[in-house]
């Protein structure tokens, strides 16, 4: 990732109003974060990270385990969550005159589009890369959305 890339992506988090972004891709981390300070231009802080070394061969790795919130009642689990893979704007339909590509209780499978986002003015279809019944839509049309964010909750069929 060049400066270039680093800027167009600061570029798009003052256009979404967004004040922190991270991406990790092919052992290659970066973490931005806006402030704005009143009466002081915008400070944006960058972190890099590199790949950590390879553990040698026959010593321990501990892997920490995140925690889990329990479901609202254990006997119904939460349905799966398909997640904003990037940063962008969310939209429901392939154009403004065109109908939307999921609703509830639509039926789709690993290949369906289920939404695209905007990303630096390139739009990028969402697969929903699992298959079953949508429950679920939890993001409004035109809103801006960060990396992870759930977006659809799907019952596995």
């Amino acid at each position: 990732m060049d400066f270039k890339d680093i800027k167009s992506i600061v570029d798009l988090m003052k256009k979404n109003s967004l004040s922190e972004f991270e991406m990790e891709k092919e052992g290659f981390k970066i973490k931005l974060r806006r402030a704005s300070r009143e009466g002081k231009s915008e400070e944006v802080q960058v972190q890099h990270y590199l790949p950590p070394a390879a553990p040698v061969p026959g010593s321990a790795v501990e892997i920490p385990v995140a925690a889990t919130a329990p479901a609202t009642d254990p006997a119904l689990p939460a349905d799966p969550e398909i997640k904003s893979p990037m940063i962008g704007t969310f939209y429901r339909k392939p154009s403004p005159e065109s109908g939307t590509y999921v609703e509830i209780g639509d039926t789709v499978t690993a290949d369906t589009v289920v939404c695209i986002i905007e990303a630096m003015k390139v739009m990028n279809e969402i697969k929903a890369e699992m298959s079953g019944v949508v429950t679920e839509i939890l993001v409004e049309d035109s809103r801006p959305v960060e990396f992870g964010q759930p977006l659809f909750r799907v019952r596995p069929t």
